[in-house]
């Protein structure tokens, strides 16, 4: 078996919006675009969150980055957005957006503290004054990582009918830190069974507003779920919407 960082070939790529159907969180960002005008998508994928801004009828500016070439050859079928390769620190954008969001739980591949910092600087200097930052990440609590092999396991076919077996399973590194492993198999597209690991951190409530407090980001709705309720112990989601001051 050989091992690859997650998505970093295209017929990987591929696989992606094919295990991770369009939801309901992909509505709720996808209203947040549409009652913006310059947008900034970190960590973009495929792009299919900007396509889908673009075929509504989004018409203000549009910008995806993400670190994986192979998902942004996806991406930039849309020559109508700007694409960049990269992370939020290697830009030096200021002021520039009214909205920066994270989808897919984005902000869980910020492993160390320095990473978060970084990223939430970058953020905080991107927005124009009054702009919102919108992400989400997991509540440690609800211990999402017990289910996700039920989850995520899945068969899917691509567009040219292959079909690939994909096997998950969850292992801790330390409390806070888990690495999920993605077994993809197709006959058809690789010789032997294809090995993706990668590694996730769960940050507490309090720990991620102290964050953005100290990149100067206030924290002006925060909910617990898809349904937009309040954040509770319980919740699976920690869903933030914080603006830089004015």
């Amino acid at each position: 078996m050989s091992v690859h960082q997650p998505f970093n070939d295209d017929a990987i790529a591929e696989l992606y919006d094919l295990e991770f159907r369009w939801a309901r969180e992909d509505d709720y960002y996808l209203d947040a675009i549409m009652n913006s005008e310059r947008v900034l998508d970190i960590g973009c994928g495929t792009g299919r969150m900007l396509h889908a801004a673009r075929d509504r009828g989004f018409s203000g500016r549009l910008v995806g980055i993400d670190p994986a070439e192979s998902m942004l050859r996806r991406a930039r079928r849309r020559p109508d957005i700007e694409w960049y390769e990269g992370y939020a620190p290697d830009f030096a954008w200021r002021d520039e957006f009214d909205l920066v969001f994270m989808t897919g739980h984005a902000f869980q591949y910020l492993l160390s503290d320095t990473d978060i910092a970084a990223t939430l600087g970058a953020v905080a200097t991107f927005l124009s004054p009054g702009g919102r930052f919108v992400f989400e990440t997991r509540n440690p609590a609800d211990r999402a990582w017990e289910r996700w092999a039920e989850r995520y396991s899945t068969t899917v076919t691509t567009s040219d009918g292959a079909v690939v077996d994909c096997d998950y399973t969850v292992d801790p590194i330390t409390d806070e830190r888990w690495i999920s492993t993605t077994t993809v198999n197709s006959s058809a597209q690789w010789e032997e069974p294809v090995i993706m690991r990668q590694t996730l951190r769960f940050v507490t409530v309090e720990e991620l507003d102290d964050r953005l407090r100290s990149a100067g980001l206030k924290v002006v709705h925060r909910y617990g779920d898809w349904d937009l309720s309040p954040m509770s112990s319980s919740s699976p989601e920690i869903i933030t919407v914080a603006e830089r001051g004015r």
